[in-house]
């Protein structure tokens, strides 16, 4: 059971709210059409129900608001428009990567595919995807958690007929084993043809509340679709012989030799044409549209009334945060790992850094560990931590782009565990970026100098926690910025600020007079840890300290703590205002 009491958007500026004090059911076992003309707020409607539009009022799905359902994904199943998901990732990738978001098994992708008819087209590209083909693509995605509930957008827009008829049937079938679908629809005859219950709605306001027959009996009128060389002269003598018999018929001539007349049926237009010798290409009988929806004030009987007692101001409707993926490090690989751009950004990286490490080499003046890195004295960044700093930036970038956890939010929840799963997996592309640009360039230089060209350094621990910190580091600071601003191109300017921008700061702070000295931080950590440590931590805190007294690795320190600190800020800021 769906239940909607006291819809009401908030009114922006001085223009009236676009859905008001709207209340209806849609009963389990049933398809309800939520009926309305273009403009008429039955999309404003269900984002409220969804908690996607702030205003007044509450939905219940089988008793619960959507918010205090622990897996919303079970509960309710939502076509809003176009899927959103990133043009080059396939229909099977997309589905898969919103089964870790649900968290059900990564099969079920591959079920509804086949209910939706699908199957053979798996590999095909979202961006490839007719409309047709895109609104099946939506309804599997709709269907990924088995909800008891669909609560689908004009479901059947841009399908041909045929499409159409599967479409409700599917509908049906999922009705029929007591499941809850509310559908919205513009058009009178599909709401009577494909529905059990219509709800018709007015400029925001329950207009009436039927079932299909009655809707049927008193919202659309019958009619004869007639098309004839000599439609002029049809319409004269239908028009004469009604008025002679005192009937109420009315006759709209269209263009194209076609009538259609209202208050008559096809045995009556056809003897009268069949009298004044009228040829007759088509008479057929049809529903149609009564016309302008009437105030909410004249339905009269027609209008259901809720039982639940609404107070005066019915409670709020806040924007709720979306819920985070169930299985969050099987979505990020998924989501990083379903389209072309993380294999080819590590490819390019890779060619580029081995092609510098070479040229490099030539020459007498380059520090081997710069030769391996591909890091010329010009370049603010090697390849290697552009690349990291890019796939990082992208991580949350393409999130923002081409939403998936929030489809019609334009936002991506903020929650711990979708962090942590970005940190670790942009993490893991960094260091293995970062490892392969050496391994290559180490083998370049072996195969285009020889083996004397490189011999290991007696520090070779410690530039590797170097060169791991940097990648890594350049990572996190893309993903942390473009999860700030929410936009990719942000994250790549962090990443770019550290070398342009801090790293003369702190060299300008480094090149200072030192009034006291560092020495002797293992002894006093080991007094402030309260128990002797280990004597090889000693090596390792001064590693670390080495590692992060370099002017790179202190701003990029100093800039992944502003971007933290960003971060929770922005975050906390929203969750005040939901």
């Amino acid at each position: 059971m769906l239940q909607a009491i006291g819809l009401t958007s908030s009114p922006r500026r001085d223009a009236p709210p676009a859905v008001n004090d709207l209340t209806f059911e849609a009963p389990p076992g049933r398809v309800t059409a939520l009926l309305g003309a273009p403009r008429s707020g039955k999309t404003t409607a269900l984002r409220l129900m969804l908690e996607l539009d702030a205003g007044r009022g509450v939905a219940y799905f089988r008793g619960r608001p959507l918010h205090r359902i622990a897996h919303p994904a079970r509960e309710v199943g939502v076509l809003l428009g176009d899927v959103p998901g990133h043009p080059s990732r396939t229909a099977r990738g997309q589905l898969r990567m919103l089964c870790a978001a649900a968290g059900v098994p990564a099969s079920r992708a591959d079920e509804v595919l086949e209910v939706v008819g699908l199957a053979g087209l798996g590999d095909q590209r979202l961006g490839a995807l007719s409309v047709g083909m895109d609104r099946r693509l939506g309804l599997a995605a709709a269907l990924l958690g088995d909800p008891h509930t669909l609560i689908l957008d004009q479901p059947a827009e841009g399908l041909s007929p045929r499409e159409n008829s599967w479409l409700y049937g599917l509908l049906r079938a999922h009705a029929a084993q007591g499941g809850t679908v509310l559908c919205t629809t513009d058009d009178p005859k599909e709401a009577a043809r494909t529905a059990d219950r219509v709800v018709t709605i007015g400029a925001g306001r329950l207009v009436a509340d039927q079932d299909v027959t009655d809707f049927a009996r008193t919202r659309l009128r019958a009619r004869v679709a007639v098309r004839t060389p000599h439609a002029a002269r049809l319409a004269a003598v239908v028009s004469r012989e009604a008025r002679a018999a005192q009937r109420s018929v009315e006759v709209v001539q269209e263009a194209g030799g076609r009538l259609t007349v209202y208050g008559s049926d096809c045995a009556e237009i056809g003897d009268t044409a069949y009298r004044h010798g009228v040829p007759v290409h088509r008479l057929a009988d049809e529903i149609g549209d009564t016309g302008p929806a009437a105030p909410a004030e004249t339905v009269g009987a027609s209008r259901v009334e809720s039982a639940v007692a609404l107070s005066e101001l019915p409670p709020p409707i806040r924007v709720r945060p979306a819920r985070g993926p169930l299985r969050p490090l099987r979505y990020e690989l998924r989501r990083s790992l379903g389209v072309r751009t993380t294999t080819m950004i590590m490819a390019a990286v890779l060619v580029v850094s081995t092609v510098m490490s070479v040229l490099l080499a030539r020459t007498d003046g380059t520090a081997l560990p710069r030769v391996l890195a591909a890091w010329p004295a010009l370049l603010p960044l090697p390849p290697a931590a552009l690349g990291a700093g890019l796939l990082g930036a992208l991580s949350f970038g393409d999130e923002f782009r081409y939403p998936a956890l929030a489809a019609a939010r334009g936002t991506v929840p903020r929650r711990l565990g979708l962090l942590l799963a970005k940190l670790t997996v942009t993490a893991g592309f960094a260091l293995l970026l970062a490892g392969l640009a050496v391994a290559g360039g180490a083998q370049a230089l072996h195969l285009v100098y020889g083996p004397e060209l490189i011999e290991m350094p007696s520090n070779a621990v410690a530039l590797g926690a170097s060169w791991a910190g940097l990648t890594v580091g350049c990572a996190w600071a893309g993903l942390l910025a473009a999860g700030v601003f929410r936009v990719a191109g942000a994250g790549i300017a962090a990443v770019l600020a550290v070398p342009v921008l801090v790293v003369p700061l702190v060299r300008k702070i480094f090149a200072a007079p030192s009034a006291h000295s560092v020495a002797g931080l293992p002894e006093r950590l080991r007094e402030l840890a309260g128990r002797q440590l280990p004597q090889e931590a000693d090596h390792w805190i001064l590693a670390v300290a080495r590692v992060v007294a370099q002017p790179v690795g202190t701003a990029l320190a100093l800039s992944l703590s502003a971007l933290i600190c960003a971060y929770l800020f922005t975050g906390l800021r929203g969750r005040a205002r939901w």
